[in-house]
């Protein structure tokens, strides 16, 4: 069995002379435009057409990329988790593709003696998930499920677990099962890191906040993550991956406060905390689980010449709805009225009711204020006295899609993609709120 890494959770294992090819993000941007390669990926992308299978892991463009599935042909069966919510299914079928959904913990054979699972991080608890779309543990009240998923690859004697963004507390009791039933693990694809917009995004913190007090949080949870994972599964090898994105177009200005640890160094902390092991693979490199040996070693880019080169020119790069024609307030405020009942609706599902008001930033200097009291919502003129508040600032244009709904922009897609720039008050997160405000389009 041997695994060819290319990009963030982009691998494809073969055994055999059979492939399967995992979350192919391999050309072009994500995130509406906003998150790139670094350094670029030069794939030909005719060498896949020879793959057999692909899995995708969950819905973020990431991992289920558009431009790159268009790229691959249709013909190649699409493994995914069979959600409640099918989403992803709609999506792949949409382009054209031929969709196998998976039960939680099944078998699909590949070939002869090589086989994978798939498991929701949540186990498909009810007590845990109440198909609710969202990542993170919650309350039963708050009714959540994890969107992700994590695969197991086997052949009998070697085993492979591809962990790709799922949250260590959510998924610590599914993969302690998985652990039971597979028992000694070859490789262990692990994270390292998470994305999002923590704490780039916020602007009511101070730059040395972002990189040293918010930052070191952010940083060392997700490291505790990882080394959540290795403990359990205690794997022969594994290699720190996903994650490995570089903000671009006005983006580009927050990457030195996305924290997020460089290879090298998240490697150097798994070995100091779990032992040897561990390695990495720059892009279109392998590793050999008969051999256990990589194609090539390791070569980190220079830290400084990325950062310029993204001052330099990735800063420069447009976003996808740049184009867009200038929307007016009443653009806006036409949508306003089915967005805000699909919202409310929401939020009493919930049952969230809060003290907080809700701000967005509006066309000719107004503000969408959205009460927390239940008494719907008003345009008033732009302040910044707010009192107690959670408030976006994000490009109208932007805003438009969002309003038009999920086919155009969804409100988790351009938050992860820093699209979106935060203040609240008080310092509290409030996740009813967050994800409420998916629900907030037409």
């Amino acid at each position: 069995m041997n695994l060819n890494y290319y990009n963030n959770t982009a691998t494809m294992v073969e055994h055999n002379g059979t492939k399967i090819l995992f979350d192919p993000w391999l050309v072009g941007k994500a995130y509406y435009g906003s998150w790139t390669s670094y350094p670029e990926l030069d794939i030909d992308m005719k060498s896949f057409d020879d793959v057999d299978y692909i899995h995708i892991s969950h819905i973020h463009p990431d991992h289920c990329h558009e431009e790159t599935l268009k790229m691959i042909s249709n013909d190649i069966p699409i493994l995914i988790h069979n959600w409640d919510n099918k989403f992803v299914k709609m999506n792949l079928e949409r382009m054209g593709k031929n969709v196998i959904e998976m039960e939680h913990g099944d078998s699909f054979k590949l070939s002869d003696g090589f086989e994978l699972y798939v498991y929701a991080a949540d186990g498909c608890d009810p007590k845990e998930c109440f198909k609710f779309f969202g990542c993170g543990k919650m309350t039963p009240l708050d009714k959540s499920v994890g969107i992700d998923t994590f695969s197991v690859l086997t052949t009998g004697d070697k085993k492979i677990i591809q962990i790709n963004d799922c949250q260590f507390p959510l998924t610590e009791k599914t993969i302690t099962d998985v652990k039971s039933k597979f028992g000694d693990i070859d490789l262990l694809l692990v994270g390292y890191t998470g994305a999002g917009s923590y704490p780039q995004c916020w602007i009511d913190y101070s730059d040395d906040d972002k990189i040293n007090k918010y930052g070191e949080i952010k940083r060392q949870k997700f490291l505790d993550w990882g080394m959540g994972f290795l403990d359990i599964l205690k794997p022969k090898h594994y290699m720190p991956y996903a994650g490995t994105y570089t903000l671009c177009g006005p983006m580009g200005e927050l990457e030195k406060f996305k924290c997020t640890p460089e290879l090298p160094d998240a490697l150097e902390y798994f070995t100091n905390h779990y032992g040897s092991g561990g390695f990495l693979l720059n892009p279109k490199e392998s590793f050999d689980l008969v051999t256990e040996e990589v194609s090539a070693e390791y070569q980190h880019y220079d830290v400084e010449e990325r950062y310029d080169y993204i001052k330099n020119i990735l800063s420069k790069e447009k976003l996808d709805y740049d184009d867009d024609y200038d929307v007016s307030l009443y653009d806006v405020m036409e949508l306003v009225p089915k967005a805000y009942k699909r919202y409310d609706k929401k939020r009493k599902e919930l049952s969230f009711v809060t003290d907080i008001d809700i701000y967005i930033d509006l066309p000719n200097n107004k503000l969408l204020k959205i009460f927390g009291d239940e008494s719907g919502y008003d345009v008033i003129d732009y302040t910044d006295n707010r009192g107690n508040h959670f408030s976006y600032s994000l490009n109208p244009k932007l805003f438009y899609r969002l309003l038009k709904g999920p086919k155009y922009a969804h409100w988790n897609n351009a938050e992860i993609g820093s699209h979106i720039r935060f203040s609240r008050y008080p310092e509290v997160y409030q996740r009813k709120l967050t994800y409420s405000m998916n629900f907030f389009h037409s």
